[in-house]
């Protein structure tokens, strides 16, 4: 190339932006208001992204001057771009360090998971029933945390000021729209969705503990248990007729009886 220096490419910005939008969409299948915010979230995190990668390099400019310390091997080309590694003082290939390997599985992750998530949404739209397979069966967004495991795998691989600021405003963004989809499911749906969501989070979620208020089963094999602060539901050994909180509501649900 010509520029010595790799930045200034702006149909490169151009084609990366569409490239990636236009993928996530064809995973995605936006037709609602909702989605087309989620959707153009990510756009705008995909923009900025962009810009700094192939066109203007803001962080690195700023970095290289207060920071300069910091970062002994930052340069301006394109190769010297990568912070993380420059952190770590990787000396091979930016493209083949620990992050960005770490990088390509969540992207791919994230496709997978919105892929997926839409299909089996899509199927159960079709059925008239709540989507509870595939990805749904370990998490209830799972489109939602497709974006953002691909927002946190580009993140390793290029981070940027302000698609660092703008990561935790997506976050904010994403957990908003998954609420509101949620209390819509919730009134359609009813004690299926309810019971569903009582042992279904969210987001993945690392093991933890049992939540705190939790005895051992009685002899007769009913306990008296109720959720931990985190809001996560008790064991399934422990789940009897008993009151539990809503997701997204104050009423108290009362899960069928076993064999209804």
């Amino acid at each position: 190339m010509n520029d010595p220096y790799d930045y200034g490419l702006w149909p490169l910005v151009v084609i990366n932006t569409l490239v990636l939008v236009i993928f996530a969409a064809s995973f995605f299948h936006p037709k609602t208001g909702r989605d087309w915010k989620a959707l153009g979230g990510f756009s705008a995190f995909a923009v900025a992204l962009f810009t700094e990668m192939y066109g203007f390099p803001l962080t690195v400019y700023l970095l290289a001057g207060p920071l300069g310390n910091w970062f002994p091997n930052l340069g301006y080309s394109h190769a010297q771009g990568h912070l993380w590694n420059d952190l770590i003082g990787w000396k091979g290939d930016p493209h083949l360090s620990p992050f960005h390997l770490a990088a390509y599985v969540l992207i791919i992750l994230g496709f997978v998971l919105i892929g997926a998530g839409w299909r089996h949404l899509h199927a159960a739209a079709q059925s008239g029933v709540l989507a509870t397979s595939g990805p749904y069966r370990h998490i209830r967004h799972p489109q939602y945390a497709g974006f953002l495991a691909i927002m946190v795998g580009f993140l390793l691989m290029w981070p940027t000021l302000p698609t660092l600021v703008m990561f935790p405003v997506l976050v904010w963004v994403y957990r908003r729209l998954a609420i509101r989809e949620e209390a819509e499911v919730a009134r359609r749906f009813g004690m299926v969705w309810e019971e569903y969501a009582a042992t279904t989070p969210r987001l993945p979620a690392l093991p933890a503990p049992p939540a705190r208020g939790h005895r051992a089963p009685r002899p007769d094999g009913e306990t008296r248990t109720r959720l931990g602060r985190a809001g996560r539901a008790p064991p399934a050994a422990f789940r009897r007729p008993h009151a539990y909180r809503r997701p997204v509501s104050t009423s108290v649900l009362r899960p069928s009886r076993e064999g209804s």
